[in-house]
């Protein structure tokens, strides 16, 4: 039996990158997976496909975060595919990895601003507050955040956005636990998807991009989505209101 077999789970952005990894390990770990996407169909089929060739069960769910109504609109699938699959709409994991990147504060603009808190702060807020009474005792939440929190990186609107799900991993986890459930948010470094472009198919930009980390290689989604894996897992029951770096140790300091 694998160690998710019974479980069901729900990942936002799941169509690409990371957030692909994690459904697809998730899935093969035994979950349930509802495979959240934006507007990509084919990218959010691809995704289906994978884990169901792998043996796993998945169910796309369209919404496009960051809108009015994206929430009624994600749970209303939500739960219809949970029913379909389950017979029952509860939910075991939540991993709110939906984000979108925007530019420095020399050239965001007001209405990109909005954009970016609405999809990367907003949402997951109050896809958690909808996610809360149906989730079953001893449930995950499970949070992406970003390195860029904690070091000082050009992109200063996007780690405001990410800041503030930290803050939230934190005092969700004091208010839940009474309920057994953990709530963490796990922060990668750069890693090689397609939301950093400039880093795919180009081998030296990964070398240089790695050479800052305590592990000198760039980061890969499978890196991040084992580390999610661990905290949805019973191993991770006494792991709460945590951020968990997972970037490989990105720009620790100089090396002697």
């Amino acid at each position: 039996m694998t160690p998710l077999t019974g479980k069901t789970a729900l990942v936002t952005g799941a169509s690409r990158g990371i957030g692909q990894a994690i459904a697809r390990r998730l899935a093969a770990d035994g979950a349930l997976v509802a495979v959240h996407y934006g507007s990509n169909d084919r990218a959010a089929r691809q995704t289906v496909h994978l884990i169901e060739k792998d043996g796993g069960r998945a169910f796309p769910v369209r919404a496009e975060l960051g809108v009015a109504g994206d929430v009624d609109i994600l749970f209303a699938a939500l739960e219809m595919g949970l029913l379909a699959g389950t017979g029952q709409g509860r939910l075991d994991i939540l991993v709110n990895n939906a984000a979108i990147t925007a530019d420095s504060i020399e050239a965001i603009t007001p209405e990109a601003f909005d954009r970016l808190i609405a999809v990367n702060t907003k949402a997951p807020l109050f896809i958690t507050q909808r996610a809360l009474p149906l989730l079953n005792d001893g449930g995950r939440i499970i949070n992406l955040s970003a390195a860029a929190t904690r070091i000082a990186m050009p992109e200063q609107p996007y780690a405001m956005s990410k800041a503030a799900i930290e803050v939230l991993s934190r005092s969700l986890a004091q208010v839940v636990g009474e309920r057994g459930i953990t709530v963490n948010a796990v922060a990668p470094g750069p890693t090689v998807t397609d939301m950093n472009p400039w880093m795919l198919d180009n081998p030296e930009v990964q070398q240089l991009v790695g050479s800052g980390n305590a592990i000198p290689r760039a980061g890969r989604p499978a890196d991040v989505a084992d580390v999610v894996a661990f905290l949805a897992s019973e191993a991770g029951r006494w792991v709460t209101g945590q951020i968990i770096d997972a970037s490989g140790g990105c720009f620790l300091g100089p090396r002697i």
